[in-house]
């Protein structure tokens, strides 16, 4: 298997009044493609920064980081942000749904900034709100759905663009039990279709969908468990 992320001896710190923290301390880490990735760790652990700075969501203060080979960071803002859009998409614990708009129109949203036409924009986000189920829900806007639907758009959205990697932060922290195994159903279905998943949790059970379990602890990773066979591991 290629590497489609590589994160080499990355740090990332923050000043909280007169201390700093040691987010992310010296990290290293290879993605492969199709793999999917869990990585776990109390609050506080680092988990969700090494996110951000996989995601392009951030950049490192040392280190470096490529995606699919490209060095991407000490890349500007801008160029980061067409990284983002091409080749990532993002599932968050709050949503991040926009709550004038309707499910279709969340959907759409990323290929509106990736200039893709009206038609053909509005024809793939009718069909992926119909993979996810919500196809009787569309004209819908969030606060009419519930916190499972409201998470299924924000899938929908993640696919729009046709990423290649899934980074998903506590993707079913808000849901009920039976929601959370819709959404994680959904994660495997994602998975099985070639598509590299990146779910970053505090929870056992949704470790348990993982190929590979990182553990994080302090920024640091303390270890790692490989639960099926990924890349050269």
């Amino acid at each position: 298997m290629n590497v489609i992320i590589n994160v080499e001896n990355v740090r990332k710190t923050y000043k909280m009044g007169d201390n700093v923290v040691k987010a992310v301390d010296g990290v290293s880490l290879s993605v492969f493609e199709g793999e999917y990735l869990v990585i776990m760790g109390p609050s506080g652990s680092g988990k969700t920064t090494l996110m951000h700075l996989m995601g392009c969501l951030d950049k490192p203060d040392s280190g470096e980081i490529y995606l699919s080979g490209q060095r991407v960071s000490k890349l500007n803002d801008r160029d980061l942000a067409k990284v983002r859009n091409k080749m990532i998409g993002f599932v968050f614990q709050q949503f991040n749904l926009l709550p004038r708009l309707t499910a279709l129109e969340n959907v759409e949203l990323p290929m509106i900034y990736a200039g893709v036409p009206r038609a053909v924009r509005r024809k793939r986000a009718k069909e992926l709100l119909t993979m996810v189920g919500l196809a009787e829900r569309m004209e819908h806007r969030p606060t009419q759905l519930s916190g499972g639907q409201m998470q299924r758009v924000a899938i929908a959205r993640a696919l729009a663009n046709e990423p290649q990697i899934i980074l998903a932060d506590e993707p079913t922290g808000n849901l009920d039990s039976k929601s959370g195994e819709e959404i994680l159903k959904i994660f495997s279905d994602l998975h099985s279709d070639g598509l590299t998943m990146i779910v970053v949790t505090h929870d056992p059970e949704v470790a348990e969908n993982g190929e590979r379990v990182i553990h994080m602890r302090d920024g640091k990773i303390v270890s790692q468990e490989v639960r099926a066979s990924v890349g050269n591991a």
